[in-house]
């Protein structure tokens, strides 16, 4: 196994990734910003290593100040966790070049499945269904009001190297296209350095659907589904594990067709395949190549340490698992909890922490960086940690999570800890008839 792993990341992911290296014997590197210096995840790793101020361009995103931490330390192996550099197929590349183990798949596959119309075509290949829309990039106004035409207003206007609801715009018909579509690229332009768009036919009450699979060149598995369709502008709030509204047909059909596509790409690692689903039908959305911030409650469902599995297929090249080891029992549901205010249009709420009291009981989890005293900064994505509560069936697990909420004391910052009450108890979350614009037409805040 690796003697020493750096952690090309911060917060709870990085925890999270250190506690999982420290169950293998493995020694570990935090790399962190100068406002980070107090952080848990450089308390916890065995060395620390100050790469920048708290711009991430200068710190987190500094790819030759991560690999000097690399050269500094002796490690052996590289975990990007989520966000910052964790998609970034040349920083990938960089890492490989110089002898250095990337935790994740090869720098190629993530330069491919990170091309949103090049995933597109791998999935249709594949046999996987995959929505209407451009084949390709759309350079200019005139393009996309012919592709408009042909697929039907409203439509989606969608970054080719985005994510996370950056450079997407919903345009309802052709008076905003043309408007929408300039801002569409600047948003691109400006996230991801790249201001190439495509189109796609927009659904109005979808659900959210992916699946977890690990992959090692001997063999690809599926660690089931989840259901991600409680949102907020496209920003993911609760996921759960199994999705309440496929039968077992279609999760076979979903599960069994992900398997077929991936298996071709000899991908090696951690991925996460996302669909749309509606009106009993499926539709190929994106892959992630890297572990998503979401994995907690397919682990709670199935067992499986997905992140020490990722670090063994990273140094044995294969997956120790096979299918009929997966198992899922009962029914999961996550929490993300931000330093943000949801009666102010969720503005950040940065600041320290002055009381923190976490959850705990049977069936209860908390991932996260936070303690009492600590400092939340501006700087960086505002969620503090994870709420993740495992019933025998959805209903124990909702009220699990209630349960668990109302222990959760968090003072100093404001929390969208309260938001996450008043959805658990609508009725429309308790029985499933959602989708995922349903949050922004409740208006729950």
């Amino acid at each position: 196994m690796f003697k020493k792993v750096l952690i090309a990341s911060r917060g709870e992911i990085a925890v999270r990734i250190i506690r999982a290296c420290k169950e293998w014997g493995i020694a570990t590197v935090a790399v962190h910003s100068d406002v980070d210096n107090d952080s848990m995840h450089v308390r916890l790793a065995d060395e620390s290593v100050c790469i920048g101020s708290h711009q991430p361009q200068n710190s987190y995103l500094n790819i030759p100040a991560i690999m000097s931490a690399v050269d500094i330390t002796g490690a052996e192996a590289i975990h990007p966790g989520y966000g910052f550099l964790s998609e970034n197929h040349k920083f990938a590349e960089i890492v490989e070049k110089h002898g250095i183990k990337f935790i994740g798949p090869k720098a190629d596959i993530i330069k491919k499945m990170g091309n949103k119309i090049e995933a597109r075509k791998i999935a249709k290949q594949n046999g996987l269904p995959v929505i209407e829309g451009s084949e390709g990039v759309v350079k200019n106004t005139s393009d996309a009001k012919s592709i408009c035409k042909k697929i039907g207003y409203p439509v989606l206007i969608k970054a080719s190297g985005g994510g996370g609801g950056k450079g997407m715009k919903v345009v309802e018909g052709e008076e905003k296209l043309e408007e929408l579509f300039s801002l569409a690229r600047l948003e691109a332009r400006k996230y991801f350095g790249n201001d190439e768009v495509y189109i796609e036919k927009y659904f109005k009450n979808p659900r959210h659907i992916e699946v977890q699979i690990l992959s090692g060149k001997n063999r690809t598995v599926h660690l089931c589904e989840r259901d991600c369709s409680v949102q907020r502008n496209h920003q993911k709030l609760i996921e759960e594990s199994p999705s309440p509204v496929l039968d077992e047909k279609m999760r076979s059909d979903l599960l069994n067709k992900t398997v077929k596509m991936v298996e071709p790409l000899e991908y090696e690692g951690s991925g996460t395949v996302e669909y749309i689903y509606e009106s009993g039908k499926f539709y190929f959305l994106e892959m992630n190549t890297r572990i998503q911030v979401e994995h907690p409650v397919t682990e709670v469902a199935t067992g499986i340490d997905i992140v020490k599995e990722q670090i063994w297929i990273a140094y044995s090249g294969n997956t120790a698992l096979t299918q009929e080891d997966i198992e899922p029992r009962g029914h999961a549901i996550e929490c993300r909890i931000n330093a943000e205010d949801p009666s102010k249009n969720f503005q950040p709420s940065p600041g320290i922490i002055s009381v923190c009291h976490q959850p705990s009981g049977f069936r209860t989890r908390v991932d996260g960086a936070i303690f009492q005293g600590c400092k939340i900064t501006p700087y960086y994505d505002s969620l503090i940690c994870k709420l993740i509560c495992h019933g025998r069936n959805r209903t124990e697990a909702i009220q699990r999570t209630l349960r668990s909420l109302d222990e959760f004391v968090i003072e100093g910052v404001t929390t969208t800890i309260e938001l996450h009450k008043k959805i658990l108890s609508h009725e429309k979350f308790i029985s499933s008839e959602f989708d995922t614009n349903w949050l922004d037409k409740e208006k729950f805040y």
